[in-house]
Parts: C-alpha cells; sequence; structure tokens
C-alpha cells in the first residue's frame, strides 16, 4: 500500500515537472504513466488525467500569470473550443475498446512529437 502511494505520488510529481516545463503532464505523461506503470485502465486514466489537469493548471496560470505570459483571449477562444470537443469526445470515447483507444493514443502521441521534431515554426 505505502509502495503504491509513492509510486502514484512520483508519477504525479514527474506530470506535475513536465507540465511546468514543456506545458505537458495530463495527456503525454500521465495517461502513459497511470497505464504502465500504475496499471490503471485506459478509459479511467483518460478520466483521472482530466481531473488532474485542474490543480496543475490552475498553479501554472498563477506563476505564468505573474510573469505576464498569458493571453486570455486567446485562452478563451481556445477553451470555447475545448469544451465543446471535450463534450463530444468524452462520450464518444466510451465506444472505443480500450486496446484501440491504447493504439490511437500511442499513435497521437508519435506523431504530435515527430512533428515537433522536424517542423520549423515560424518564430
Amino acid at each position: 500500500m505505502i509502495a503504491m502511494v509513492a509510486v502514484t505520488l512520483a508519477v504525479g510529481l514527474m506530470a506535475g515537472v513536465l507540465s511546468g516545463l514543456f506545458g505537458i503532464g495530463g495527456g503525454v505523461v500521465l495517461v502513459p504513466a497511470l497505464v504502465l506503470v500504475l496499471g490503471i485502465p485506459q478509459h479511467a486514466a483518460q478520466g483521472i488525467s482530466m481531473v488532474v489537469i485542474i490543480p496543475t493548471a490552475l498553479t501554472a496560470i498563477w506563476q505564468f500569470h505573474k510573469d505576464k505570459l498569458v493571453d486570455y483571449r486567446m485562452a478563451a477562444y481556445l477553451g470555447a473550443g475545448a469544451v465543446l470537443g471535450a463534450l463530444v469526445s468524452a462520450n464518444f470515447v466510451q465506444n472505443i475498446p480500450a486496446a484501440e483507444l491504447k493504439r490511437l493514443f500511442g499513435g497521437f502521441v508519435i506523431l504530435i512529437g515527430l512533428r515537433m521534431i522536424y517542423v520549423r515554426t515560424k518564430r
């Protein structure tokens, strides 16, 4: 029991550190860690990740706001679209078998990673 709590705290710490450093954590780090390290089913891992995003994001927002690095107008537009997308996809994802969802998730992470490595940005 104590070992499981320690591992869970370590996974959370890793997700928080990577979230603060790179703006990632929930989907890219936490979901795979929950599934692969803690043995949580894929659907539940995605749900847990959504809950963990709240305190993680609030903490990071506070720091980024202090450093004047938040464009609240853009965030509002992105948030509106994200809320609509989450409403649709959270219901839809329940119809995807866990094994297929893992493959889709892994493929998405790989494609995004490759794009980040190989595509130059304009900035």
